[in-house]
């Protein structure tokens, strides 16, 4: 497993500050980021792959450092966005999947390769040639996740990729994550879809304040939030 670390990292915006002073290191397989609205949760995953960057501190993935390697580090750390229409950009399913693996400069073939590949993976042959704005909202989703899986980073990040969805496709999108070979961070609100993490987090007016495995660190969560 590879490892990411903060390192005394607060981020600030304006004049709130968002996170104060979080040093952590995350290697397990699954990790959970739990908290209520506005307490760094969203702040923290965008912090890893460089969407955003730290206003002090450092933050870092396999000794690369997001400052300076964004590059590097984007490829090695995909993001699954909340809403899958801020991620899907263009207008076929096949279409949509190819346009991260173009950027990777791969050959034609080898495009076709993992397009075809990731829709088998994910049952979704029959949709290959359709228009993404016709999908449901679950099947949209596991597009936008397919698109990050077929790039083969070394991590994945989910901003709470079930908020939006029915039961049915909630749990087909936790059994995709489940299933994954990536290290996975996911935050989420849906604290049964968490109980076989490794590790949860919890966050709470920009710091951490809980951090262990679900069994203990949920029952504080909820114990807090009521």
């Amino acid at each position: 497993m590879g490892i990411i670390k903060f390192d005394k990292v607060t981020q600030v915006f304006g004049h709130l500050c968002v996170l104060r002073d979080i040093t952590v290191q995350i290697t397990e397989k699954r990790v959970a980021i739990v908290g209520s609205n506005g307490s760094g949760k969203s702040t923290f995953v965008r912090l890893i792959n460089g969407l955003q960057l730290p206003s002090s501190g450092f933050v870092s993935v396999d000794g690369l450092d997001t400052k300076h390697d964004a590059k590097a580090i984007r490829r090695k750390v995909g993001f699954v966005f909340q809403n899958p229409d801020n991620q899907i950009i263009l207008p076929l399913v096949e279409e949509d999947l190819s346009f991260g693996l173009k950027n990777l400069k791969l050959s034609k073939d080898k495009i076709r390769e993992r397009v075809d590949e990731i829709l088998q993976r994910y049952d979704l042959q029959a949709f290959k040639d359709h228009a993404v704005h016709l999908l449901s909202g679950g099947q949209k989703q596991l597009i936008a996740i397919s698109g990050v899986v077929a790039m083969k980073p070394d991590y994945i990040i989910f901003d709470e990729p079930t908020t939006l969805l029915d039961l049915r496709n909630k749990r087909r999108i936790a059994q995709v994550i489940e299933e994954l070979p990536q290290q996975a961070i996911v935050v989420s609100h849906d604290l049964e879809f968490l109980e076989n993490f490794d590790r949860v987090l919890v966050f709470d007016k920009g710091e951490i304040v809980v951090d262990d495995v679900p069994a203990v660190a949920i029952k504080e969560y909820v114990t807090r939030m009521t």
